[in-house]
C-alpha cells in the first residue's frame, strides 16, 4: 500500500529543508587558500588581514569562503563598541564571497555555520559598501545588530601604480592619513559615504546580555533599497578539498 499524499508531501518539504544542510559542508581552511578568491572574485580585489579562515564546501568541492581578522584600531578588544566597562575580544568578518548559481539561502547557511566555528566569547562587526550597492541583507537575515552608517571616508591610490591603498594601510606606512604627512605619489582619488555597520554577539546567555548592555551604540532598524549584483563569475584555480 502506498503513503497517503499528504504524508508523501510532508517528506518531501522535509528532505528540501534538510538539502542545504545535507549538500554543504564548512570548515576552516588555510589562508592561502582564500587569496585568488578573494584578489580575483571578491568585488574589493584586495587581500585583507586575516586571522580566520572558512571554507564552504559541496561535492568536496571549495564553493565559498569567509574570512576574520582584526578590526579597525578603534575597535580593539571592544574599544569603541562597549563603555570602559566592558572589554570583549573583537573580530571582523571582512570578507565573503561564493560561488554563483548555488542555491537561494547558502550565503545564510554558510554565515550562521562560521559563526558556530569562531572562537567564543566575542563581538564581530561587519559593513556593507553602499557605495557598491550593498545594505547588508546577508546580516539582516542571520539576525545581526544594525547601528547606523559609518563617517565617509577618503580613498586614496598610489599614483606610481596606479593602485587604490586602503585607509587602514595608508595608516599603517606612513602613522597618519593627514596629506602633509604622506608622499606626494600618495593623492586623494575621492571620498565615499559611510558603510551600514552591523554587529554580532557571540557566546553564552551571559555574555550576550553583557555585550548588549554595554554597547555604545542605539540599535536601528535594518536599511532597505535595491542591491546592485557585481560579477563574481571567476573561477579560482585553487579550489581546496574537503578533509
Amino acid at each position: 500500500a502506498g503513503c497517503p499524499i499528504g504524508t508523501l508531501n510532508r517528506k518531501t518539504k522535509r528532505k528540501k529543508a534538510m538539502a542545504i544542510k545535507d549538500k554543504y559542508k564548512v570548515q576552516s581552511i588555510n589562508k592561502d587558500e582564500t587569496k585568488q578568491w578573494l584578489l580575483f572574485k571578491h568585488y574589493a580585489k584586495r587581500v585583507p588581514p586575516i586571522e580566520l579562515a572558512f571554507g564552504l564546501y559541496a561535492d568536496k568541492i571549495l564553493q565559498g569562503v569567509c574570512t576574520f581578522g582584526m578590526p579597525a584600531r578603534m575597535l580593539n578588544n571592544g574599544y569603541g563598541v562597549f563603555d570602559g566597562k566592558l572589554e570583549m575580544k573583537t573580530y571582523e568578518l571582512n570578507r565573503l564571497v561564493i560561488n554563483e548559481g548555488l542555491e537561494k539561502n547558502v550565503l545564510s547557511f554558510f554565515v550562521s555555520e562560521c559563526l558556530k566555528i569562531v572562537p567564543k566569547p566575542c563581538c564581530v562587526v561587519s559593513y556593507a559598501d553602499g557605495n557598491n550597492g550593498h545594505h547588508g541583507y546577508i546580516y539582516q537575515a542571520t539576525n545581526w545588530i544594525y547601528t547606523g552608517i559609518t563617517a565617509s571616508e577618503k580613498v586614496y591610490i598610489d599614483t606610481r601604480k596606479n593602485k587604490i591603498v586602503h585607509p587602514r594601510t595608508i595608516v599603517e606606512m606612513f602613522g597618519s592619513r593627514e596629506l602633509s604627512v604622506l608622499p606626494d605619489w600618495i593623492e586623494v582619488s575621492k571620498e565615499e559615504s559611510g558603510k551600514y555597520r552591523y554587529f554580532q554577539f557571540l557566546g553564552d546567555k551571559r555574555n550576550k546580555k553583557l555585550m548588549n548592555n554595554h554597547l555604545k551604540y542605539e540599535v536601528l532598524p535594518y536599511p532597505k533599497g535595491e542591491n546592485e549584483r557585481y560579477d563574481a563569475g571567476f573561477k579560482p584555480q585553487v579550489q581546496g578539498l574537503l578533509f
